[in-house]
């Protein structure tokens, strides 16, 4: 297959992965021959904006594509900065350590709101602009109902819905969740 790209980067923190995120992932990967997923909050640290560590994050991710699949899709994880300079600057270099210095990279995403405006730092890379997806949500009302107990299954592809499930069996998740209805949750 000829594609418009050798790399797609896809920027997010996928907490948790819905199924607007595997849209744009099947989006990417008919234009790209791979797709790299920029893992942001990648840190160890755990709260419950950012419940899942980036190696469970990517496990998450992977259980819902075939094997052929999963073998065009790449993982680098970013810490935050908060810094958009230094930010930038470790973006690309995390994806220099995955592309060559010849191949087409480009970026995808969708300007959803204030906080996509990340998307315009990478003035190199094209921009695969996605319209709004079809039934997208904000993984924000997705995790306060996770942490009321409920799997909104509807927003969730499979292979998420069974880690959701093996993870609200953790010790992890019931700290989180009770810091959540304790009211700990700012920044949601």
């Amino acid at each position: 297959m000829n594609y418009t790209f050798d790399y797609l980067v896809y920027i997010g923190r996928f907490q948790p992965f819905h199924l607007a995120h595997m849209q744009t992932i099947n989006i990417a990967l008919q234009q790209g021959q791979h797709i790299i997923l920029a893992l942001g909050s990648a840190q160890d640290e755990r709260n419950v904006k950012n419940p899942f560590s980036a190696s469970e994050r990517e496990q998450m991710i992977l259980s819902n594509f075939s094997e052929d699949m999963q073998k065009r899709i790449h993982f680098v994880h970013v810490i935050d900065v908060y810094n958009d300079v230094k930010w930038v600057r470790q973006v690309k270099s995390l994806i220099a350590e995955v592309v060559q210095p010849s191949d087409r990279v480009g970026l995808i995403g969708h300007f959803k709101d204030d906080s996509s405006y990340y998307l315009a730092l990478f003035p190199e890379w094209p921009l695969v602009e996605l319209d709004s997806l079809k039934g997208s949500i904000s993984a924000t009302p997705l995790r306060e109902a996770y942490y009321r107990g409920e799997i909104m299954r509807a927003e969730f592809p499979q292979g998420t819905i069974s880690f959701l499930e093996q993870f609200q069996k953790t010790e992890t998740y019931l700290a989180l969740k009770n810091k959540f209805m304790r009211g700990d949750a700012s920044n949601l």
